[in-house]
């Protein structure tokens, strides 16, 4: 604890490490689409990852359904279109908005009641390899998402729970073409060959990846969807699919323990979201066990404090330049600097103290307190500190190892506002690209076990994100709202997929819109910059090399990366909607 104290109150400045200790996107790039403009909408708004999803939500939303309803129809439909980033057989963190209240629905997955802090261990004691842990039924959770929307919906839907995967079982029976994205991760997998059952529904006769625009079917997740929807989530969490589960998990050559128990026992929550404030804003997020939600507020509220402290530094005044013709704007080097070691400061707590809070205490009052983060923002000087130490937040009471976890999740991003005034952002993921490659009654299961901490403690300290039968692994999934502070009305909902860079995403976007002012889909398109307290990051082929030098020049050890976001943004224009799709995927917005 000394020596954490120490480190709050010095700047660490270690060796920055070399680019090759950042971990590869969860998530390849598949291309950046130019000339992309806002989407306007006076009544509701739905974007997903990919436009059938988005066309499911918007059909919702026209017959008066809710944001959540519009959200339920979309997770189905991206279960069958978008395999590889979320769906049924994984997680998901909701944040929802009523008109009144802000809500966190939980549906993080949890580990199995056989699981122990040992999973991801060799038997010499040195943890296994990625790919090792995360291929088959050993890196399965129990999934979570259909109870966390089965939750939400209890409480905020307005159509009829059956209604609702009608698109997604329409599309699963019938067929939907395979997209250039879908295409590109198929082709991109070295494991799916390795998978019987995956090759044969993804793969052609000659083992190729399925060609674009083949009309791909999938007949066995119709047969699961109809019993979801007839019967509710009962139908997945009891009888043949979850006995399904539990067969294909246990008896692969990669087994894990998961029982029926584990899946009959699941239960989705309802958190208090973080909620704090930025300048003239309330940013509400996600509460443990993701770290989104506190390490966003602990950027925006290290950056404020610097403003404080020197009013010189104030981002406001850090607009990107415009975009040159055929080019994408660039941030400046004062800006990217500021933000990137405001991000190092947050990532090196998130590290240290930020798991499931019902098995962990975590502070996060203490943790996202003006003060702590004004102490903090002293530690941010005129070049990198490289790698920035953990802070001791005030009431801390124990002293942890480091989470040094592979940083991977592959995900996706709903957000959706209504008719009524409701708003939803949603993350939802099964981990890895594809998942655990297990294929289950027509979908992909999980591997969010490999979330936690493959080293369960250090230097005879526990790691707070060790694994434990029941828990929930820590993400970095930021599902987002934002509301200005004199009227309480909503200003955005946002949120994107992209693993631990999930934060930095969100990061980008949120200074994007509110310091910025720029609109909806500049915001998506700005390069994506940032760190996780491994070098600075910027988006290979965005960030020109004019400003990688000046980043160089400020101490920065910058490695130009692919960054595949996906980020979805609502926000309010006049008395209508403004929404904007993040160009390197396939996602798009549509509202009336």
């Amino acid at each position: 604890m000394a020596a954490l104290l120490l480190g709050a109150c010095t700047s660490a400045t270690p060796p920055a490490p070399s680019s090759t200790a950042l971990p590869a996107a969860p998530e390849i790039a598949s291309g950046y689409r130019t000339g992309m403009a806002p989407v306007q909408a006076q009544h509701h708004m739905a974007a997903a990852a990919n436009p059938l999803a988005s066309a499911a939500g918007q059909a919702m939303l026209r017959k008066g359904g809710s944001a959540i309803d519009a959200a339920i129809a979309m997770q189905a439909v991206l279960t069958l279109v978008e395999p590889q980033s979320s769906g049924i057989g994984g997680g998901a963190f909701i944040l929802y908005w009523d008109g009144k209240q802000v809500q966190a629905f939980d549906g993080r997955e949890t580990a199995p009641q056989g699981a122990d802090s040992r999973l991801f261990l060799k038997p010499d004691g040195t943890p296994m390899g990625f790919k090792d842990a995360q291929i088959g039924g050993r890196s399965v959770g129990v999934p979570g998402v259909l109870r966390a929307l089965e939750m939400a919906h209890q409480q905020h839907g307005k159509l009829p729970w059956r209604a609702l995967f009608q698109p997604a079982i329409d599309l699963a029976r019938d067929g939907f073409p395979v997209s250039a994205r879908l295409h590109a991760l198929i082709a991109a997998s070295t494991s799916i060959p390795q998978s019987p059952a995956l090759a044969r529904y993804l793969l052609t006769p000659q083992g190729q990846p399925m060609p674009v625009g083949t009309l791909l079917k999938n007949p066995e997740l119709a047969q699961t969807l109809e019993a979801i929807a007839n019967q509710g989530p009962d139908a997945f969490y009891h009888g043949p699919i979850a006995e399904a589960m539990v067969q294909q998990v246990n008896t692969h050559s990669n087994p894990g323990t998961l029982s029926l128990g584990d899946i009959a026992g699941y239960r989705a929550k309802v958190r208090e979201p973080v909620c704090g404030p930025y300048k003239q804003w309330t940013v509400c997020g996600m509460p443990p066990p993701s770290s989104g939600g506190v390490a966003v507020l602990q950027t925006l509220g290290i950056l404020e404090a610097l403003q404080r402290q020197k009013p010189a530094l104030d981002l406001a005044a850090m607009a990107p330049e415009k975009a040159r013709p055929g080019g994408v704007m660039q941030p400046s080097a004062q800006a990217v600097h500021l933000i990137a070691e405001a991000e190092r400061l947050a990532y090196a707590d998130r590290a240290l103290y930020l798991a499931d809070s019902d098995q962990v205490p975590v502070n996060v009052p203490g943790l996202t307190s003006k003060a702590y983060l004004a102490q903090r923002a002293t530690l941010i000087g005129d070049r990198s500190m490289g790698v920035a130490t953990a802070g001791v937040p005030p009431g801390m009471p124990l002293a942890w190892a480091p989470d040094r976890s592979p940083l991977r999740i592959s995900t996706s991003q709903i957000v959706a506002v209504d008719d009524q005034g409701g708003a939803l952002s949603m993350t939802t993921s099964v981990e890895a690209a594809f998942g655990s490659h297990v294929l289950v009654k027509g979908f992909l299961l999980n591997n969010q076990m490999t979330d936690f901490s493959f080293i369960p403690e250090e230097n005879g300290k526990p790691v707070a994100n060790r694994i434990a039968p029941g828990k929930r692994p820590r993400s970095s999934m930021a599902p987002t709202l934002v509301f200005d502070q004199a009227s309480g009305q909503l200003v955005a909902a946002l949120g994107s997929p992209g693993g631990s860079q999930i934060i930095e995403y969100v990061n980008k976007a949120l200074i994007g819109l509110l310091d910025w002012k720029l609109d909806p889909q500049q915001a998506v398109d700005l390069p994506n910059f940032g760190s996780r307290n491994v070098g600075t990051e910027v988006e290979a082929g965005l960030i020109g090399p004019a400003l990688i030098e000046q980043l160089k020049a400020r101490g920065h050890a910058v490695s130009p990366i692919e960054m595949t976001s996906g980020t979805q943004v609502i926000v309010r224009d006049g008395q209508g909607w403004s929404a904007g799709a993040d160009p390197r995927r396939e996602g798009v917005a549509l509202g009336d």
